[in-house]
């Protein structure tokens, strides 16, 4: 299971990705080091509230809809972990077959 720290910085780089910025132009928009960016997308910094307010701004969000992304980003997670082979097929259709 992810750590909020590393799905964190997985809704940070997917969010950058989506408005088309490398992590230069993004980090350069925050004010941050690319170096310091690049830790917090691969889950190995732990941004303070007020960098990922920053962080938010930069991606013209609120800190409250950041969170919001993450949070939707951990539950599909679960969802897709919840989703594992179990016999080579996918534990959902067991869960259909035994409900019959």
């Amino acid at each position: 299971k992810p750590s909020l720290q590393q799905t964190f910085g997985q809704c940070v780089r997917a969010l950058r990705q989506a408005h088309g910025m490398t992590q230069v132009e993004f980090s350069e928009k925050c004010g941050f080091y690319q170096t310091y960016l690049s830790r917090i997308e691969n889950g190995q910094a732990n941004p303070t509230l007020n960098a990922m307010e920053v962080i938010a701004v930069a991606l013209g969000l609120t800190v409250f809809e950041l969170f919001e992304r993450v949070r939707e980003l951990a539950h599909a997670s679960r969802i897709k972990n919840a989703l594992l082979r179990v016999n080579g097929e996918p534990a959902c259709v067991f869960a259909v077959i035994r409900a019959q």
